[in-house]
């Protein structure tokens, strides 16, 4: 169950990364662009959060 957890946990770490990576690389105005970014590191942390049992 430990493995799999961290398993989980980088998985979604890196979905994260690529999220905010592409968002980077898309032709949108900056204001749109940081509301994108912090609108992804929320739901990240939410997630990461359900995996960690807190939610």
């Amino acid at each position: 169950m430990g493995l799999s957890l961290i398993i989980s946990i980088l998985i979604t770490f890196l979905v994260i990364v690529l999220v905010l990576y592409l968002i980077n690389m898309l032709p949108i105005d900056a204001r749109m662009r940081q509301i994108a970014r912090v609108i992804v590191i929320i739901i990240g942390i939410i997630s990461l959060l359900k995996y960690l049992a807190v939610f």
